[in-house]
């Protein structure tokens, strides 16, 4: 992973200091809280309902078991003994005292962290596929670019008032793991025509108040010109974006009123200005960087483990954590392992300062000392033996992270609403809880199959829910707490290239009610799917009535949706094979 060299610190410690300055002028009565609001918001401390909370940057979602045992020691010295990773791949802090944050700030600084531009009107945290690097369909690996960008968007003089907050995702793998679509850039790394690294970008993706999916701008930009581009993109913005409304503020609202090939030919028109100037990115440049994103020391070991295979047969229960929590790896004899942060009863995302020192544990013994973070708000050994899989294992059902649940309906993202939001309009946690203890059952989940549920406080979307198979978003009425459902949602991260925001099913549900809806609405699924038909290909085929009619308790004709736009022959063979 990218370490910081002697410039890249003392950035770091300088903003410490001047934000340390900033605190004590504030706390003083020498700034006013006008005048304390953007100063605080570039370094990530929001003002919460409850207490300020402190987002601490996660690049692509990388970290050393030293840097998890920095977080651990922030959450238990600072905090109440807990952190909060994020759908962007960070982590909050919910109930930091404003006098000890530039500690807090100091205290990262010594471990290569910092919370800097993840608030704010500016180019927030660069995401990434939590499986780069090691990936078995992986393309390119697109780490060392992230870190470029990392570099190029950090303190950008001239992007750091933007009309709205804007972020970036880059890819480098068949499956779109990073979520590209919806996202402001959208990066693709792929092959030109002779081979060469380029890129494909996608601009004017977004999820809250108007979801709006991202548009191929440029099929194969050349890997040189990636900055030049950017700036480019980042200058059309900056100068047509809206900054009267903040609510049509984002870029997704630029290139819709504008129309994509207008701002494209705004943008190549401004490009015309940068390309071969200055920033134009260097085989030198990209090297310097490639250089801390090597392979590891692995051994040479074969695609088949006798113990491992011995394990798979004698215990149900490791054999099915292996199936939902064990991803293909490129390197034979090894497998990347994902940590779920999704147990019934906890808040998900949150994990607390003896898990984290755990974890770090865990991946000093058998990940190269190395953990990712995933958007989905779960944690990542990257590079674990085969061999070694069933220790893991045990070690991580001891901490409350192993259970089996990736891709599952209880694997649920949500943010964390309204008992800690102050912009949310209900809470999200109660109902994930609710959800998860309805469906405790494991052999009922796996024979659900794959089931994306997603939650958001408010129309904000930090939960994705557009993207959901299934999605439940809080809102107002009439000052109580509602949720409104959406199906059909999908981030597309599945080769198909079939991103879909999901569509509004009727009126809002009490909080009260919504375990019971999602149940019906799995009745309605099972009773309705064809042969090893996934929740959304369902969906898809039979269309929202049925659903509707299942919880709006209506009348419907089940033998006739269940045939309805029924394949026949070689379809009907593709869809059993899903």
């Amino acid at each position: 992973m990218y370490k910081y060299d002697a410039i890249d610190q003392k950035i770091v410690d300088e903003r410490v200091a001047q934000f340390r300055g900033q605190t004590e002028r504030f706390l003083a009565g020498q700034l006013s809280e006008e005048e304390f609001r953007p100063l605080r918001l570039q370094n990530g401390l929001y003002v919460q309902k409850h207490a300020p909370m402190l987002r601490v940057a996660i690049p692509y979602g990388q970290l050393s078991s030293k840097q998890v045992r920095m977080l651990a020691h922030i959450a238990r010295k600072y905090d109440r003994g807990y952190g909060h990773f994020t759908t962007r791949q960070n982590i909050q802090y919910n109930w930091p005292e404003l006098k000890n944050v530039p500690d807090i700030l100091a205290d990262l600084a010594t471990v290569e962290m910092h919370a800097i531009q993840t608030s704010g009107n500016c180019i927030r945290n660069t995401t990434s596929d939590q499986f780069a690097g090691v990936a078995h369909d992986e393309l390119i690996d697109p780490r060392p670019y992230a870190e470029l960008i990392r570099q190029w968007s950090t303190f950008h003089p001239e992007f750091a008032y933007l009309p709205r907050k804007f972020k970036i995702a880059i890819n480098g793998a068949t499956e779109d793991r990073a979520g590209t679509l919806f996202h402001d850039i959208g990066i693709h790394t792929v092959k030109d025509d002779s081979g060469e690294v380029a890129f494909r970008i996608l601009v004017g993706g977004g999820l809250g108040r108007t979801p709006i999916l991202g548009h191929v701008i440029h099929e194969s930009l050349p890997k040189q010109h990636l900055f030049t581009y950017l700036d480019a993109i980042l200058r059309v913005y900056n100068r047509f974006g809206r900054r009267d409304n903040m609510y049509k503020a984002r870029i997704k609202i630029l290139v819709k009123e504008l129309g994509l090939e207008k701002f494209r030919a705004e943008v190549e028109a401004e490009w015309a200005h940068l390309k071969d100037g200055p920033s134009t990115l260097t085989q030198a440049e990209i090297d310097r960087v490639a250089e801390h994103f090597v392979d590891p020391a692995y051994e040479s070991l074969p695609a088949v483990d006798a113990d491992f295979e011995h394990h798979l047969l004698e215990s149900k229960a490791f054999a099915r954590w292996v199936e939902r929590n064990v991803f293909g790896h490129k390197k034979s004899g090894y497998a990347a392992v994902t940590l779920s942060l999704k147990k019934t009863g906890v808040a998900p995302g949150d994990a607390t300062d003896t898990q984290l020192d755990a974890v770090a544990d865990l991946a000093d013994t058998f990940s190269f000392g190395e953990i990712r973070v995933s958007h989905e708000q779960n944690l990542i050994l990257a590079d674990v033996k085969k061999h070694d899989l069933f220790a893991v294992w045990q070690r991580a059902k001891n901490l409350g992270f192993a259970t089996p649940n990736i891709g599952l309906l209880t694997d649920i993202i949500s943010c964390p609403g309204g008992d800690f939001c102050s912009l949310a309009n209900a809470k999200s946690i109660p109902i994930a809880e609710a959800i998860q203890r309805r469906f405790d059952d494991l052999d009922y989940l796996f024979d659900i199959g794959d089931l994306a549920i997603n939650i958001s406080g408010c129309m904000n979307a930090c939960g994705h829910h557009h993207v959901g198979h299934i999605g439940i978003l809080g809102v107002d009425k009439h000052g109580a707490e509602f949720y409104q459902v959406t199906i059909g949602g999908n981030q597309g991260f599945n080769g198909k290239n079939d991103a879909a925001l999901g569509k509004v099913i009727g009126p809002s549900f009490a909080q009260d009610e919504m375990a019971d809806v999602v149940e019906k609405l799995i009745k309605t699924y099972v009773s309705l799917r064809h042969q090893d038909e996934l929740f959304l290909d369902t969906a898809k085929r039979v269309g929202l009535d049925p659903f509707k009619a299942s919880v709006y308790d209506r009348n419907v004709d089940k033998d006739a949706a269940k045939n309805a736009a029924k394949p026949s022959g070689h379809a009907e063979a593709e869809v059993a094979n899903v």
